[in-house]
């Protein structure tokens, strides 16, 4: 069990995310939070896949030094792909309402990277997954940006909120890897990585 495998081993979250930490929570495993502030930017021309990874791997790089024999550290990303473009954390209202016009009748892929970092190894991973919704009505986006403010999400929008429960209909992979954290994957860095 992992759990047992944790036990002498300090695990921190580099997430400020509300979904990821409740996913991680559901793993029945103990870890604090630690935030730093990162430049996500990356380099041009990389596949979608490459780029949740290489930010993921970013956001570890922080926290690099300052790493124990007895921790291990998580970090991620999530992005939302329409037609080979990513869709980053919208700006405003108005950048999230053409986002969701975008989405809106359509299907769309979702990349969520984790990667675990121990002070001596790395692993990195990711899992994609489709997401197909209805069209939205003008009025649906504008109720649901302003109701639920999506700028810290990829897409402009949570799938465990509102716009998911009306709109979703159909999804091919992991919901958790669209909520952000692939935690059927994380699960087994987290084997390895207590045992490495």
């Amino acid at each position: 069990m992992l759990q047992n495998l944790l036990q002498h081993k300090n695990l921190i979250l580099a997430s400020q995310s509300p979904r990821r930490q409740e996913l991680l929570k559901a793993l029945e495993v103990d870890f604090e939070v630690r935030l730093k502030p990162i430049d996500e930017s990356y380099p041009a021309g990389m596949q979608p896949a490459e780029i949740a990874k290489y930010i993921a791997k970013k956001k570890a790089a922080a926290f690099l030094n300052e790493l124990t024999d007895d921790t291990i550290l998580i970090t991620g990303d999530t992005l939302v792909f329409k037609d080979e473009q990513a869709l980053g954390k919208p700006k405003d209202a108005e950048e999230a309402t053409r986002m969701l016009q975008s989405l809106s009748g359509t299907s769309h892929e979702v990349i969520s990277s984790v990667c675990v970092t121990t002070s001596k190894l790395q692993w990195v991973t990711h899992d994609s997954a489709t997401v197909h919704f209805r069209v939205f009505s003008e009025a649906e986006i504008q109720h649901y940006i302003n109701t639920y403010k999506p700028f810290d999400k990829a897409g402009a929008y949570g799938i465990q909120e509102w716009i998911g429960h009306i709109a979703l209909l159909k999804l091919e992979g992991s919901y958790n890897t669209v909520m952000g954290l692939p935690t059927q994957k994380l699960y087994s860095l987290l084997e390895i990585a207590a045992t490495a």
